[in-house]
């Protein structure tokens, strides 16, 4: 079938991007689902700090791509095999799907499927290959799911089925934000009764960890930011402090949970040293591969603190997407306060400019 698309033509493009254009609309060819697939007609796709390290080469990906990973839809179509999702329901996309036999899916979410993981660095589905053609030309998925579309064909395991209540834009923002941010403060974090929360960087993934963090109640929920227009947000979804990076160094603030989500090496040791005696730095930022931090090993043992790495919350999608489903009907989890702006498919590169320059939370691109 034809649909149409964001295909990344080249990584490592100058700024801005909206002159530059790295990613181009794209009129493509989509073939039907195979056995074990489903064809979802995409409602709603947000733009994540994980693509514009894809677009700037910081994550380099094989290109030509079709891009986005954050995308909720409405099952159109489905392959053989494939009998727990309704055509006319909606889906939350999922970037890192699970194949369920390898070690890492043995973990409880705490380390990330080793084939899934292979099929998102070769560009391909979970079952291999790829469903998409530009005039014959083969082009690439990105994370399994390839959500800057009007149509994408994935593997059932790449999706989570989600009541029609939830509106696709908040649905969308489910499977990757909150399923980041979220799962580093309940899957990581996991604090103790009356633990502070602190969260470093206030992006989509950032908010959404303050958002998780409030859901427990009981506690102090600290964001930090260099951006004030930020920590005004945060301090609107209920934060009850907030701080300049600066702030928490010139003022000695810790917490026993703090969670680094500004993806950057200044950020990590800000937030390791910010961490209290006996607590847990949580990272889920996704800087360049060159980045390095500088911290005391001394540090960690006299006090007995502990530095967890988390990729994708440490997150089982399946179970997790509908814990968040529930705590968002329930009114615990006001996702929608995440979404700073709706955008166009066209409007996609200025959009990454915006992301890039820090200004946005969650741009959610709708499609008609």
């Amino acid at each position: 079938m034809k649909i149409r698309g964001a295909v990344l033509e080249e990584i490592g493009r100058t700024r801005p991007f909206a002159q530059s254009q790295p990613m181009s609309i794209s009129d493509l060819e989509l073939d039907d689902p195979g056995p074990g697939e489903i064809l979802v007609r995409i409602e709603a796709a947000g733009l994540c700090h994980s693509d514009l390290s894809v677009v700037d080469g910081n994550r380099v990906r094989p290109v030509p791509m079709l891009l986005g990973h954050e995308s909720a839809g409405v099952v159109e179509r489905i392959g053989d095999g494939v009998d727990d999702v309704t055509v006319g329901g909606r889906v939350v996309m999922t970037f890192l799907p699970r194949c369920g036999d390898c070690a890492g899916c043995a973990t409880d979410g705490m380390v990330p499927c080793a084939t899934g993981t292979a099929a998102n660095n070769a560009g391909t589905l979970l079952g291999g290959g790829s469903r998409l053609q530009r005039s014959g030309a083969t082009i690439n998925h990105n994370l399994g799911v390839s959500g800057f579309a009007t149509h994408a064909v994935v593997d059932r395991r790449s999706v989570v089925p989600v009541g029609d209540d939830v509106p696709p834009e908040v649905a969308a923002v489910l499977g990757c934000a909150v399923l980041t941010g979220g799962g580093a403060v309940l899957n990581a974090g996991r604090p103790g009764p009356g633990d502070a929360v602190m969260v470093l960087g206030l992006g989509g993934v950032g908010m959404a960890a303050i958002l998780a963090a409030l859901s427990l109640g009981g506690r102090e929920v600290i964001g930090v930011d260099p951006v004030s227009e930020k920590l005004a947000v945060a301090r609107d979804l209920g934060a009850t402090a907030v701080y300049t990076p600066d702030e928490i160094v010139s003022l000695g603030v810790r917490a026993p949970i703090v969670i680094e989500a500004a993806g950057n090496a200044r950020a990590f040791e800000t937030a390791v040293s910010a961490t209290a005696a006996g607590g847990k730095t949580i990272t889920v930022g996704l800087p360049s591969p060159d980045a390095r931090s500088s911290i005391s090993p001394l540090t960690l043992v006299a006090e007995a603190r502990t530095i967890i790495g988390s990729y994708l919350g440490s997150a089982v999608p399946a179970r997790d997407i509908p814990i968040y489903e529930d705590l968002w009907r329930r009114g615990k989890l006001p996702v929608e306060k995440l979404i700073s702006s709706t955008i166009s498919l066209e409007d996609i590169n200025q959009g990454m400019d915006e992301l890039a320059d820090g200004k946005a939370i969650r741009q959610v691109i709708m499609f008609d």
